[in-house]
C-alpha cells in the first residue's frame, strides 16, 4: 500500500516539492482534510490528539523540533509507547526529531551569552541609552571553565568553540569520553554538583526528560557560587526558576543568560524580565534559516530510510519524556 505523507510547519511547500521530485509515487499533502489524515502513514509536524485518533494508519511522526516534548500529546504518547496490534511487535508509532538541526546556532548563542555576562554587556547598553561614556574593568573567557550539562549535539559544538576561546571544558553525559571529544573532563550524569563546583559558566544543553526536569535547583546554584553564571539554551524546565530568581537576587550566583524558560512565551509578570545581571532572550537562539534547512535534510534522509525499510535517525524514546 502506498505511503501517504502529511507535511506541516517546517518549510512546508518546499518540503512537499522536494519529496514529490524524489519520490513521485508518494501521495504528499499539506491539507488538513479528513481524507488525507485517515490515509496518512507518515506525518511531519505537530498533530492534535483528535487528529492522531483519526489516523489509523499512522506509523511514523517526525518533529521539526530538536526536543519533542511539546509535540507529543497524550494520544501520540500512548501510540508511541504502547504495543502495536501485532504480538511482540514494537510500538505502533515511531517518533523522530530534528535533533542536531540547531546545534551550531545554539552553541553560538550560548557563547554570546557567556561573553555578554563576562563583560557585563548590559552596563554598556544602559550607558549607551543614557549617552554616558562609562568604562569599567570586565572579565574575559580565556582561562575560565565552562561546564556543559548535557553533552549532545549542542554541547559538542559549544565545547569546540569554547576551546577556541582558550577555555577549559568539563561536560556531563551518560557515556564516558570518547577519543576526539574536545573536553578536558567528562562526568557521569549524577555529578551535577561536581560539574557546578568546577564551572565559571554552567551551560544547560540537555533535553528535558523525566531525569533532567528540575535537576538544577538552589543546592547546585550554591555550589556554582557567587562568581559563577548559569546559561540555559535547551529547555527551561531543567532549572527550578524560583530557585534561580532567589539565587541571583541574593548574590548566590553572579547572573544568568536564559534563552529557554519553563513557561513560554515568558509571562509579562515573570520576575526573570527584571532580574539583575540577567539576560533574557525569547527561545530564539536557533532561529536561523540554516536550522530549518538542517531539519528538512534530516526528515528527507529519514524518509529515504523509511521507504527502504532501514533504521531511522533520531528516534525518540517517548517513555523518557517528562
Amino acid at each position: 500500500m502506498t505511503d501517504v505523507v502529511i507535511v506541516r510547519g517546517g518549510q512546508g511547500e518546499r518540503v512537499v516539492d522536494q519529496v514529490r521530485a524524489v519520490h513521485p509515487g508518494l501521495v504528499v499533502a499539506t491539507a488538513d482534510d479528513a481524507g488525507a489524515l485517515r490515509a496518512a502513514t507518515v506525518a511531519a509536524g505537530r498533530l492534535t490528539d483528535d487528529e492522531v485518533a483519526a489516523m489509523p494508519r499512522l506509523a511514523w511522526v517526525h518533529s521539526w523540533a530538536a526536543g519533542v516534548e511539546s509535540d507529543v500529546g497524550p494520544a501520540l504518547r500512548r501510540r508511541a509507547t504502547g504495543p502495536s496490534a501485532r504480538p511482540g511487535a514494537p510500538a505502533e508509532v515511531t517518533v523522530t526529531s530534528s535533533a542536531g538541526n540547531g546545534a551550531v546556532p545554539l552553541a553560538e548563542h550560548a557563547l554570546m551569552l557567556m561573553l555578554m555576562l563576562s563583560r557585563q554587556a548590559l552596563r554598556w547598553g544602559d550607558a549607551q541609552r543614557g549617552h554616558r561614556w562609562e568604562r569599567f574593568t570586565h572579565g574575559e573567557l580565556a582561562g575560565r571553565t565552562v561546564g556543559i550539562y548535557g553533552y549532545g549535539n549542542v554541547g559538542r559544538e559549544l565545547a569546540v568553540r569554547a576551546r577556541a576561546f582558550g577555555m577549559r571544558v568539563v561536560a556531563l553525559r551518560r557515556r564516558p569520553a570518547e577519543p576526539g571529544d574536545p573536553v578536558d573532563r567528562m562526568l557521569p550524569p549524577d555529578a551535577v554538583d561536581e560539574l557546578a563546583a568546577v564551572s565559571d559558566f554552567l551551560v544547560v544543553a540537555a533535553p528535558l526528560t523525566d531525569q533532567t526536569a528540575g535537576a538544577i535547583g538552589l543546592r547546585t546554584l550554591r555550589v556554582l557560587g557567587p562568581e559563577g553564571h548559569l546559561v540555559v539554551v535547551s529547555r527551561g524546565g531543567i532549572v527550578r526558576e524560583a530557585d534561580l530568581v532567589a539565587a541571583v537576587r541574593d548574590g548566590v550566583v553572579a547572573g544568568a543568560g536564559l534563552d529557554a524558560h519553563a513557561t513560554e512565551p515568558l509571562p509579562p509578570d515573570s520576575p526573570l524580565w527584571d532580574l539583575p545581571r540577567t539576560i533574557v532572550t525569547p527561545h530564539n537562539g536557533a532561529t536561523t534559516a540554516a536550522t530549518a534547512d538542517r531539519g528538512t535534510a534530516i526528515f528527507l534522509d529519514n524518509l529515504d530510510r523509511w521507504l527502504a525499510r532501514r533504521p531511522l535517525r533520531n528516534v525518540v524514546d517517548v517513555g523518557r519524556l517528562p
